[in-house]
């Protein structure tokens, strides 16, 4: 399947993992106090959540602050997924969902950078929800419809999802695409927090872990 050019033209859906040093010391820092607090509250939410018999994916990424719940029997890319987000395809039909987390290196608005997608890509279509995020739709041109969303974290960060599937099937998916792209939820992150919470955890949770 063609990918769209959305997601060739974002610099945030890079599926590049980036390294890390830990500094030495006696006892932890406020920042590393706060992030495993984080991870713990997510990895209790979906324990919680497990019990509950709940029948939908939901996959929560403590490390990068953010969750989203995904189609009930999709399955997982292995080798594009990494420690920043995920890819899951709908095994019948070709249609994907991709959910990644990347820095905002040159610390862009949102809308600068939903300009440059606009300027790579055919029939752009969406809206700003205030200064931190964006919804939007296109067509690849190749048959694909692709729904978009765009949220800012506090620390300019960028979590992006998007749902592509054939423009032929859009009665099938218009309502799965819709209903992914509103349950992404940014989580609190070490020395920030959001007024989004997560959605609930689902029985088959997966929490990814810090790189």
């Amino acid at each position: 399947m063609n990918r769209f050019p959305i997601a060739a033209c974002l610099p945030f859906l890079l599926l590049a993992a980036c390294g890390r040093t830990e500094p030495v010391a006696d006892m932890p820092s406020q920042e590393e106090l706060a992030a495993a607090a984080n991870a713990a509250a997510a990895e209790a939410l979906a324990a919680q959540q497990s019990d509950e018999g709940l029948d939908s994916l939901n996959y929560v990424n403590a490390a990068r602050g953010f969750a989203v719940t995904l189609p009930e029997g999709w399955v997982k890319d292995e080798g594009a997924s990494n420690a920043d987000g995920i890819v899951y395809e709908d095994p019948g039909a070709g249609a994907d969902v991709r959910v990644f987390w990347q820095k905002n290196d040159g610390d862009q608005t949102l809308q600068q950078i939903v300009e440059t997608v606009s300027d790579g890509a055919e029939g752009v279509d969406g809206d700003f929800i205030g200064d931190n995020e964006y919804r939007g739709t296109a067509n690849d041109g190749e048959g694909n419809n692709v729904a978009v969303r765009l949220l800012r974290q506090p620390d300019g960060s960028i979590v992006t999802a998007t749902f592509v599937y054939p423009e032929m099937l859009s009665e099938q998916y218009q309502s799965i695409s819709d209903a992914l792209l509103r349950s992404l939820r940014l989580l609190p992150t070490a020395g920030a927090a959001t007024p989004d919470a997560a959605p609930a955890a689902a029985a088959n949770a997966a929490t990814a872990e810090q790189p």
